[in-house]
């Protein structure tokens, strides 16, 4: 092939030249302050509320309810970390398998004087619903619940598991990060058992830097920022206008997409799971096929370090991540994988795909790994 064959698309995506044109023409055409009441400033407005909306029909809310942010991270720690700085209990639950932004939080929520209680999976990569209320008191202030794991590409029962809480500790604000979720799952937050959501335009095939959280209408949570009142006061300072417009037109972008590109996804994903399991018969699906979100696959090879064998397969000019991006700089073991119970010495590699990967791509990357394989074997 021309260029890499990029099956990294869990970690960022390439923007939609439609996308970065967008971008370029707000920031060419719409550069005034959205908050200036001269033309320039109320079109830069008039493109930020359109951007709202966008992001708003995508997830069946109310574009009141969205508000801009940095990324996903910085979603994430205001839903999370934000709701229960908010609320006079001190005790939040989340999972085994979040997120560095969500179990991080958590961390500094311990260091606060919050009881941080983790729910850990089942060897399938699975929370139980059941397993996850029981650990919910009257007073639990948060729960936190990832959609799509980031590494290994599970679909958490986010709605019976929101319930099953809700059940237990009405008040209680449960945050949902769905940031792998986000225009690869049917949304919809409309009377949705959570009340709070965090996604990213990085992941969308939109720009870096830019991300939102919906947040249902009377739920709490505390500002990290201070110094304005843009973003109805929770995330003050001058909006990224281009990012912004970037992020609405790729979330409906994405959604339209979906419905065809999704089951497309998961055919090229099992073509590429039974390529693998062709070269590499001893290889280990992390995650039920069934459980797994389509643009996600997650491999571990038995007594093969993941690192040399990410380098070679790069040699051969296809892109992956070892186990998850957010962890590529720390040679720690994935707290995820330890927790399904994958041995230290399986190296794990993650392929995620987009929507516009190719079969030509997933029948290269299959004979890139035969090789790599063969290399270092």
């Amino acid at each position: 092939m021309e260029s890499p064959v990029y099956l990294d698309n869990g970690a960022t995506t390439k923007v939609d030249p439609r996308v970065a044109a967008a971008c370029v023409q707000a920031m060419t055409e719409a550069y005034g302050n959205p908050s200036s009441s001269h033309r320039l400033g109320v079109e830069a407005s008039r493109r930020l509320a359109l951007a709202r909306e966008q992001v708003a029909r995508a997830l069946g809310a109310d574009p009141a309810e969205i508000t801009f942010t940095s990324g996903g991270t910085e979603a994430n720690t205001l839903g999370f970390y934000g709701a229960a700085r908010a609320s006079r209990h001190k005790h939040v639950v989340l999972s085994g398998l979040e997120h560095p932004s969500v179990a991080d939080a958590a961390r500094q929520l311990t260091q606060e004087g919050h009881d941080v209680t983790v729910v850990p999976p089942g060897r399938d990569g699975v929370v139980d619903s059941a397993r996850l209320a029981d650990a919910v008191r009257p007073e639990t202030a948060v729960v936190a619940l990832l959609w799509v794991q980031n590494e290994i590409g599970t679909v958490q029962p986010v709605a019976a598991a929101s319930e099953a809480v809700k059940a237990r500790a009405p008040r209680c604000h449960v945050h949902v990060d769905a940031v792998q979720a986000v225009g690869k799952l049917a949304i919809d937050v409309g009377g949705a058992p959570f009340d709070s959501l965090a996604l990213s335009a990085h992941k969308l095939h939109g720009p870096k830097g830019v991300g939102a959280l919906w947040l249902k209408k009377g739920a709490r949570v505390q500002a990290r920022m201070w110094g304005g009142g843009q973003e109805r006061g929770l995330r003050p300072g001058t909006e990224g206008v281009p990012g912004i417009v970037g992020l609405g037109l790729a979330v409906e972008l994405a959604e339209a997409a979906r419905p065809q590109a999704m089951p497309r996804l998961l055919v090229l994903r099992e073509t590429l799971w039974a390529g693998i399991a062709l070269a590499r018969p001893d290889v280990r699906r992390h995650g039920d096929a069934a459980s797994c979100a389509p643009h996600i696959l997650s491999v571990g090879f038995p007594g093969v370090p993941a690192e040399p064998l990410l380098h070679a397969l790069e040699g051969h000019g296809v892109c992956v991540s070892a186990g998850s991006a957010c962890h590529a700089k720390d040679k720690k073991p994935s707290a995820t994988l330890r927790a399904i119970g994958v041995p230290d010495d399986m190296g794990t590699l993650r392929f995620s795909l987009s929507r516009f990967t190719t079969d030509d791509e997933i029948a290269f990357a299959i004979a890139a790994l035969t090789a790599a394989l063969r290399e270092i074997a």
